[in-house]
């Protein structure tokens, strides 16, 4: 065994008994530096190839510091991702403030929103789907967008898109291209598809709408749906195409009817009258 020790090694060997002091800390009996704090040892004493050595250790009240300062840059980096993934996950951006804790308590269905994110796991493993149908402006897609926020927050990867930008995005890509991008779509844990039925109504569209409804049928993951259209004329369409699709969807998905007052034009006839007053007065 070699005994000697050149100048670093024996610098990182000798107690630093003044490296790690701050105002307050004290030699004890044992030769070792405590902290004045809280009373634990800053400095560790063991042997090594038959050489003691003694090295610099945090002190209780230092390691809880940097715990702490850990935490909340853990805290900070969730959230950032959280943010990230909302930004890419979510078509419309407006939808990233369609929460839970912003619900003004309009909507007697968030109820079971909420309910559907508490039991994701079993929601997941049964393949259980929603069919969000009703008429325009009465909260489906407020309805979709709390339950794609809530499991996004929980680490759940989630794709909430439409069929427009979905048929946009298909039609510039040559066959493989298709295949890849639709397989990716089946990777995520939700797949919501929102305003079901706006989409252009041609072959080529209706042939990739099955497509993609298709294979998430085939993947046996959740699917959820939010249409404009009557709940009688998705169970009896007027052409088979349309039949194979909404065949699929049903399948997968429980119809949930919305129905009552549109907010949005609760929300514009509020605006109209706050701006009258602003300029006519109340």
């Amino acid at each position: 065994m070699n005994t000697f020790l050149n100048d670093h090694e024996k610098a990182a060997c000798a107690p630093r008994d003044t490296e790690n002091r701050l105002p307050g800390d004290y030699t004890g009996s044992d030769g070792i530096l405590y902290c004045g704090n809280c009373g634990t040892k800053k400095q560790l004493r063991f042997i090594l190839n038959g050489e003691e050595r003694v090295v610099p250790v945090l002190c209780e009240c230092q390691a809880k510091k940097i715990r702490k300062e850990k935490e909340e840059w853990d805290k900070r980096a969730r959230i950032y991702r959280i943010k990230q993934a909302k930004s890419a996950f979510l078509h419309d951006k407006a939808l990233i403030d369609c929460t839970f804790e912003n619900d003004d308590g309009s909507l007697p269905q968030l109820a079971s929103a909420k309910r559907y994110v508490q039991t994701w796991p079993r929601r997941k493993a049964n393949n259980n789907g929603l069919l969000l149908w009703g008429d325009v402006g009465t909260g489906k897609t407020y309805y979709a967008a709390c339950i794609a926020n809530a499991l996004i927050e929980e680490g759940v990867s989630v794709m909430m898109t439409n069929f427009a930008k979905i048929l946009n995005l298909l039609s510039g890509m040559y066959s493989d291209d298709r295949s890849t991008f639709v397989s990716e779509l089946m990777r995520y844990s939700l797949l919501i598809l929102d305003d079901f039925g706006i989409e252009r109504n041609t072959d080529y569209a209706m042939e990739q709408v099955f497509y993609v409804v298709d294979e998430r049928y085939k993947t046996r993951l959740p699917l959820i749906v939010t249409t404009n259209m009557n709940l009688a004329d998705l169970k009896d369409p007027q052409d088979q195409a349309h039949q194979r699709v909404y065949d699929r969807v049903l399948a997968m998905c429980t119809p949930v009817f919305f129905h009552g007052e549109s907010h949005r034009i609760r929300d514009r006839t509020r605006k109209y009258q706050e701006c009258k007053e602003i300029f006519e007065g109340p």
